[in-house]
C-alpha cells in the first residue's frame, strides 16, 4: 500500500524540492501525477489559497482546496486555517497571465481524493498509522491522517490516565501514532491509549520504595490521583495544598497488580505545571487485534477488541 503522509512531511525532501523549483519540474510532476507540498501564504477573499513556489505563484481555487468543499460538508475554515502551513497538491496546469508571468493551477482536493481512495478507505480496525496533531478541543484531538484529511481522537481514548484537556498530552504539530478503531461509511474512528502499554508494562518501570515524579490529574475528597505514566496512575491521601496539573514527587508505597492499584505518598510539590513529553509506545507493530490492559491475576477486565 502506498504511504500517504500528513501534510508537512514531504516538503523538505529532495524530490519535492526538485519538482517545485522550476516550471519544468512542475510539468514533470503533473505528467507523473505526483503529490507535492509547499507553504500556503494567503487565503484570499474568495477562499482561494495562494501557494509559495520557488519558481512561480501557485493557486489552489476554493473548489480544489479540500474534499467536500463543493459538496458543503467541509467548511471554508479548513482553507483559512492552512495559511502559513504546508499544503499538499497535484499540478493541474502551468499558465501565463496577461503580464507574461507564469503561474501554476494546483489541486489539494485531487491529492486528498487519491489518499482517500487508495489508503484511507482500505484501512481496517486495528491498523496502526502515523498522524500529526492539528488542533485540540476539550472533547478530543484532531489529527491529519494523510494529505490533510482530518480525524478525531476522543479525549477518553487518548490515555488510560484521565486528562482534563487533550493539551495535557499533545501539542499542535506533534507526530504521533494512532489505531483505527473503526472505518465505516467514510468515517474513521481513532484510539491511542492501547499503544501506551498495559498496567503491567507500565508498572514494571517502577518499584515500591522508590520516589519518582508524577503529575496531579484529579483531586477528590477521598484522595489525589497522580499520573506516573500516561497509562498508569496511583492514589495518594488527601491534601489541601495540591491542585490538578501540578508536578509532585511521590513515594511509591505499594504496587498491587491484582487490584491494579498504586499507593502513593506525596513527598513534595514542585514549582510549575506538567511538561508534555513525546509519547512512549510499547507496541511498535502495524496492526493489533486485541489489547488487554488488565494483569492476568486481576478480577477486573479492561480490554479492546479490534477484530
Amino acid at each position: 500500500m502506498k504511504k500517504f503522509k500528513p501534510e508537512g512531511c514531504i516538503f523538505a525532501t529532495a524530490e519535492n524540492k526538485k519538482y517545485i523549483s522550476s516550471a519544468e519540474g512542475l510539468l514533470q510532476a503533473m505528467e507523473k501525477d505526483e503529490i507535492l507540498e509547499a507553504r500556503a501564504s494567503v487565503c484570499d477573499s474568495s477562499h482561494n489559497l495562494i501557494v509559495e513556489l520557488p519558481c512561480m505563484r501557485g493557486i489552489i481555487s476554493r473548489e480544489e482546496g479540500a474534499l467536500g468543499i463543493s459538496e458543503g460538508y467541509t467548511k471554508d475554515i479548513a482553507l483559512i486555517s492552512r495559511v502559513n502551513k504546508y499544503v499538499c497538491f497535484k499540478v493541474l496546469s502551468v499558465e501565463t497571465d496577461e503580464n507574461g508571468e507564469k503561474y501554476a493551477l494546483l489541486s489539494r482536493r485531487k491529492a486528498q481524493q487519491e489518499c482517500d481512495e487508495n489508503y484511507i478507505k482500505k484501512l481496517s480496525a486495528g491498523d496502526i498509522i502515523n498522524a500529526r496533531v492539528t488542533h485540540l478541543e476539550p472533547f478530543g484531538c484532531f489529527v491529519d491522517i494523510g494529505c490533510g484529511i482530518p480525524s478525531l481522537i476522543p479525549i477518553d481514548t487518548i490515555s488510560v490516565s484521565r486528562i482534563s484537556h487533550p493539551s495535557d498530552r499533545f501539542t499542535a504539530g506533534q507526530d504521533i501514532r494512532v489505531i483505527v478503531k473503526s472505518n465505516e461509511n467514510g468515517r474513521i474512528c481513532l484510539t491511542h491509549k492501547e499503544l501506551l502499554g498495559t498496567w503491567s508494562e507500565n508498572a514494571s518501570q517502577f518499584k515500591a520504595g522508590e520516589t519518582v515524579s508524577g503529575i496531579v490529574r484529579s483531586v477528590e475528597n477521598y484522595g489525589i490521583f497522580i499520573e506516573l505514566a500516561p497509562n498508569l496512575a496511583g492514589l495518594a491521601e488527601p491534601r489541601t495544598d495540591v491542585k490538578a496539573g501540578q508536578q509532585v514527587s511521590v513515594y511509591i508505597k505499594a504496587l498491587i497488580p491484582e487490584k491494579m492499584k498504586v499507593k502513593l505518598i506525596i513527598v513534595d510539590i514542585c514549582e510549575g505545571t506538567e511538561r508534555i513529553n513525546e509519547c512512549h509506545y510499547f507496541f511498535e507493530g502495524s496492526h493489533i487485534s486485541k489489547w488487554v490492559y488488565t494483569p492476568e491475576n486481576s478480577s477486573k477486565l479492561i480490554e479492546t477488541n479490534f477484530s
